[in-house]
């Protein structure tokens, strides 16, 4: 069969090739530079703990070693520190790390996957969809048709895949501004990350309302100063200005030395396309969508497309193509951003709105805090990875459905497991291969070894059930999950939102569940046949 076409070579485009391939689709990569990135020492990325934890999986490289992951977080109004946080070795810290440093793991991990086919160099300037696939045209050194099974496009906010679809990209142009410097130096607090507002010292730029420092390796620092709306320019002799004016007030009012390493105005857009897909076309990262306001980070969102577009694609190349399950990618990721956006506007005429509502609004100064620091650390409604709970994948009817702390469409918690062959992994380190996993919680298995259990009690018409589902599925066991009583089942999607929990081994509800999750509606007929497969009834034993 014919690869997937993935139009750009941004980590984006490089996740989504990876993530296919671990689910044994090929794909060709085509990237209208040279094949390499320019080393932008203030052009970084905040990655939140599932992202960072879903590149480690398809890099194989320990990217906390090649970033900083803080070890706290404060957010200072004039000179009172409104919030504290300590990370520790179970926090979900952010991972901040240079865009090049990432973007060469991915290539380097691309370079030697043999189900990926790199293209520099290759522009591209016409698609033609048929019935069966789609052709690309790129031109260029190579300039040549390729032929697809479905196109991605990966092409960033000006995406030529969009514009040939003819995809409106409505939205608000500049809702913020930043100067942006990288520099080495030392400050009080390694390896923490500060949000000031309002400093005291702003003298000579007395419009620098807002900073942010942000630590990375080698004792470099990323700092953005918020900037009035407006276009104006950003010299370089005002922003040194602001650099030593921001150290002097951080290191007791004389200068630190300091290596300035780059400058740069980094302008963040609020746009959503209308359509992300269009038949065997896909829209994913800033091709489809721009926002990072208040410290949110599109890249979180756009590797998030990637997951959960992957295992879709994979499962229309393997199994041939569900409609359903292909649309679902729309409804679920567009909604999720949708709702991102919306909380970031309804926030940001009150952030940046001027002083008037302090004036009336007790403890607005602290409810102003909480917000910012949502944004920036990944929490709440404007930076909480998001769930699919309206999803048109979630099975509806389940009689043996139970709750758990982790609701229907979230993502499940990364508890041990015992895989099929005996061992002891993380949950989450089954992810992304294609299969769907049927998780037991079973209180005692981590200590018996898995030959003295697998063949008794619920174990072999669990076992039984999961043969019968109509897609490839995986079991584990684990001795618990949050909130789940023993004997629940848990279904899990290949990107690792949970699909239901369920009291018992009941393989008619499973069946169902796991059907409705590829798109499709289990039948009476299928019920039945996955009930026998089992053993019987629709009830636990």
């Amino acid at each position: 069969m014919d690869p997937v076409i993935i139009v750009g070579a941004g980590p984006v485009g490089l996740t989504l090739a990876l993530a296919l391939a671990r689910q044994e689709v090929p794909s060709v990569v085509l990237d209208e530079g040279p094949g390499k990135d320019e080393a932008r020492a203030a052009r970084t990325v905040v990655l939140r703990a599932d992202t960072s934890a879903l590149l480690e999986r398809l890099t194989g490289v320990a990217l906390a070693e090649r970033g900083v992951r803080w070890a706290g977080w404060r957010s200072v109004r004039r000179k009172q520190v409104m919030r504290e946080i300590v990370f520790d070795d179970t926090d979900a810290a952010p991972l901040h790390l240079a865009q090049h440093v990432l973007t060469a793991a991915l290539r380097t991990a691309v370079a030697g996957e043999p189900l990926v086919e790199f293209a520099p160099d290759s522009r591209l300037d016409t698609i033609e969809q048929e019935p069966t696939g789609v052709a690309a045209h790129t031109r260029g050194p190579k300039g040549t048709w390729w032929r697809g099974n479905y196109l991605v496009g990966c092409d960033g906010p000006r995406s030529t895949v969009r514009k040939l679809q003819d995809i409106r990209f409505p939205g608000r142009t500049a809702v913020e501004r930043h100067a942006v410097a990288a520099l080495r130096t030392e400050l009080p607090w390694p390896r923490r990350a500060l949000l000031h507002r309002m400093p005291p010292w702003r003298t000579s730029a007395p419009s620098a309302g807002e900073v942010t420092a942000r630590p990375l390796p080698n004792d470099v620092w990323r700092l953005d100063w918020l900037l009035p709306p407006g276009k104006d320019l950003v010299t370089p002799e005002h922003l040194v200005a602001r650099v030593r004016e921001t150290l002097a007030g951080w290191t007791d009012g004389s200068t630190p030395p300091y290596e300035l390493l780059d400058t740069g105005v980094h302008t963040v857009h609020h746009r959503l396309a209308r359509r992300w897909r269009d038949s065997r076309v896909f829209l994913a990262g800033d091709a489809a969508h721009l926002l990072g306001a208040l410290g949110t980070q599109g890249l979180d969102e756009g590797l998030r497309d990637a997951d959960n577009l992957a295992w879709k694609l994979a499962s229309a190349w393997h199994h041939g193509p569900s409609e359903a399950l292909l649309d679902s990618y729309q409804a679920e990721r567009r909604a999720v951003v949708a709702a991102r956006l919306r909380a970031a506007d309804q926030a940001l005429p009150i952030l940046r709105g001027g002083g008037a509502l302090r004036g009336y609004v007790p403890g607005t100064g602290r409810s102003h805090d909480a917000l910012l620091t949502d944004g920036h650390l990944g929490r709440g409604a404007l930076g909480a990875p998001g769930a699919y709970a309206g999803s048109p994948l979630a099975p509806r009817h389940l009689e043996a459905e139970v709750p758990v702390d982790t609701p229907p469409g979230a993502q499940v918690a990364d508890v041990r497991v015992t895989a099929e062959d005996g061992s002891f992994v993380r949950l989450h380190s089954r992810l992304g291969r294609g299969a769907l996993l049927v998780v037991l919680v079973a209180p005692g298995t981590g200590v018996w070894d898995r030959k003295h259990w697998v063949t008794a009690g619920i174990m072999p018409r669990l076992a039984a059930a999961v043969t019968a589902l109509p897609h490839p599925a995986e079991l584990l066991v684990t001795e618990s999950y949050p909130g789940a009583p023993a004997h629940t089942v848990l279904l899990v999607r290949p990107d690792g939102h949970l699909v239901t929990a369920l009291s018992g081994v009941r393989p008619a509800d499973l069946y169902a569940a796991a059907e409705a999750t590829l798109g499709g509606a289990a039948t009476t007929e299928a019920r039945a046949r996955a009930g026998a497969a089992a053993g019987g009834g629709s009830g636990a034993r």
